[in-house]
């Protein structure tokens, strides 16, 4: 046997036990006439030692061993008598009496350690060395618990899971697919997934009532700390539902999961219309750790004469407690944040509520103290707070001040890792209209259903109508989305219509689902959870890319398999692709 023995159980209720460890090298020192080795596996590090006086050729043999070098050890279980708390196997250490090399190692291109010195794209490239280290391993840990108890709880809810095909047609209507060419079908293309959405449909069409899928989504778009071109979905769809039954079954997967894996109680989450989030946070996923909400102030600035709240439609402040002392430098900062391109004001406008109960403004030129004082009133200001004022078009501004509102939240230290605020979004807008090509675009997607009380605005204001559609948010993070789904075909049929399709069309891209809606479909909804946010939420983490474990670069390539990549010629020729070249540039 290699091992009778992890690296991370043993205590000293195994003292005296003869055991055989294997792993690999974390670190070798040695002190006078001993050699100390921390052996590693994925359960923890044992220490190891090698004395010199009983054993010197083995001690040689010690001392030859380097970093990441595979080992395995036969020894005694001893007690140490430097203990070290820090670790789970602390009060022992292995008196080595034999010792394998089972592989040596190169030197690594960085420390296999928590505080690790490579940076992002090395440690990507060598991603099998930093998968050893324990904080990134952790992560993949914590993946697999939720996993787990997510299957638990769907399956003890009577859910099926079931999987669908990866190899699907085109639906350009959302974001980019992912193609593949057909090598018996010269000219055609395969599409991958960006959601199982018309499948689990068709589930339910055929009765399966309830159903899950733990299943990779495909999406060519550009990316972000919170995006890859393949993530993981927790799909699920339920038949004879309204959306207070999908609300309710989720927000107990989500209490499930927090009380399993992290041992937290959650109590009911509170439920917040589009509108409202937007009115109050400038977001549609709401960070509500801290609260600082909008405060409209257009109707106390009018006749004073300063043209650029005369021309603006929207005036809105955030009371950012206890910042009245910010410094001429600080407030710099905070105006070039929100002047970045990614963020698009023109300028901040700021007010002191100074200890002494004065009011220091950046426009105390065209406001009275009086003016101020109604302005900090209305915000629920006091004495050493600051107010932050934005203004503009009501859409963009509001999204503004949303940004400025996570930064002062994040420079107040208000957006703890280890608090969590959970909550619905609900009444999306059904439809977006975009100026430029003149036509609505579903703002989920073409499937979700209108509010019932809001279907007759179809045929006369289609912007005004609500979808049946909800999303679950955690600390600002959307973490899952859905809606109730059409199951009527003619109100399919008008959808597609408002959208801009011809009956062709929509019957070349969508009639197999309405033609299923015929024979019977029952009303359904669903919802997917992102599984790699879920995680990073869990771990505390800032990016996806460290709970996924073989994850892309910030340009959708894998730098360890080097792929996408060219293919040969040979390839290219059997699946009747012609492919153009971009010419090299001239260096």
């Amino acid at each position: 046997m290699y091992r009778t023995k992890n690296c991370g159980e043993l205590r000293l209720a195994n003292l005296n036990e003869e055991v055989t460890l294997a792993g690999w090298v974390q670190k070798a020192r040695k002190f006078g006439g001993m050699i100390f080795i921390d052996l590693r596996d994925r359960y923890g590090i044992t220490q190891l030692v090698f004395n010199n006086e009983q054993n010197a050729a083995l001690c040689d043999e010690a001392a030859k061993v380097g970093r990441e070098w595979v080992i395995q050890v036969v020894g005694k279980v001893t007690e140490r008598s430097n203990k070290n708390p820090n670790i789970p196997t602390g009060d022992i250490e292995i008196t080595a009496s034999t010792l394998t090399v089972l592989n040596p190692s190169e030197i690594p291109p960085f420390t296999i350690e928590d505080d690790t010195d490579g940076g992002d794209e090395l440690r990507m490239k060598y991603r099998y060395l930093d998968l050893r280290r324990t904080a990134v391993r952790a992560n993949l840990e914590l993946r697999h618990r939720m996993a787990f108890a997510t299957r638990s709880y769907l399956n003890d809810q009577k859910f099926l899971e079931v999987e669908t095909p990866v190899l699907i047609g085109s639906t350009p209507e959302g974001a980019r697919d992912f193609v593949v060419p057909s090598r018996m079908n010269p000219g055609e293309f395969y599409a991958l997934p960006q959601s199982p959405q018309t499948l689990k449909q068709l589930l339910m069409v055929s009765g399966f009532d309830r159903y899950f899928q733990i299943v990779k989504c495909f999406r060519d778009e550009d990316l972000r700390a919170d995006r890859q071109p393949e993530f993981t979905q927790i799909d699920c769809e339920m038949s004879f539902i309204e959306q207070e039954d999908i609300l309710k079954m989720f927000e107990g997967l989500t209490k499930y999961l927090f009380k399993t894996i992290k041992g937290i109680d959650l109590a009911d989450f509170p439920r917040l219309s589009y509108a409202e989030a937007m009115r109050l946070y400038g977001s549609d996923k709401p960070d509500t750790r801290f609260g600082m909400p909008f405060v409209e102030i257009k109707d106390l600035t009018a006749g004073r004469n300063f043209g650029v709240f005369d021309t603006s439609e929207f005036i809105a402040a955030i009371c950012a407690e206890g910042c009245a002392g910010y410094t001429r430098k600080q407030l710099d900062e905070l105006t070039e944040f929100v002047k970045r391109p990614q963020i698009g004001a023109a300028g901040l406008i700021y007010v002191r509520y100074e200890a002494d109960g004065s009011l220091k403004s950046s426009v105390d030129k065209f406001y009275t103290p009086e003016d101020l004082k109604k302005w900090a009133e209305r915000a629920g200001a006091k004495p050493g707070d600051l107010l932050l004022i934005l203004c503009g078009a009501t859409e963009k501004t509001q999204k503004q001040l949303g940004e400025l509102r996570l930064e002062m939240g994040s420079r107040m230290g208000l957006r703890d890792k280890n608090k969590f605020s959970c909550l619905w979004v609900v009444d999306f807008p059904l439809l977006e209209y975009d100026a430029e090509l003149k036509r609505y675009f579903a703002m989920h997607h073409p499937f979700t259903s209108p509010k019932p009380e809001d279907i007759p605005l179809l045929d006369t204001n289609p912007g005004k109508v609500r979808a049946n559609a909800y999303d679950i948010v955690i600390n600002g993070v959307e973490i899952g989305g859905g809606s109730i789904r059409i199951h009527d075909s003619e109100l399919q049929k008008k959808m597609f219509s408002i959208l801009g399709f011809s009956d062709e069309q929509a019957q070349a891209q969508f009639g197999f689902l309405m033609n299923a809606f015929k024979y019977g479909a029952p009303p359904h909804g669903g919802i997917a959870f992102g599984l790699d946010r879920f995680v990073s939420i869990f771990a505390g983490l800032d990016s996806i890319r460290d709970c996924i474990a073989f994850p892309k670069n910030n340009s959708g390539r894998d730098v360890m398999l080097d792929a996408p990549s060219a293919l040969a010629q040979e390839q290219l020729d059997e699946l009747s692709l012609r492919v153009q070249l971009a010419p090299q540039k001239k260096i």
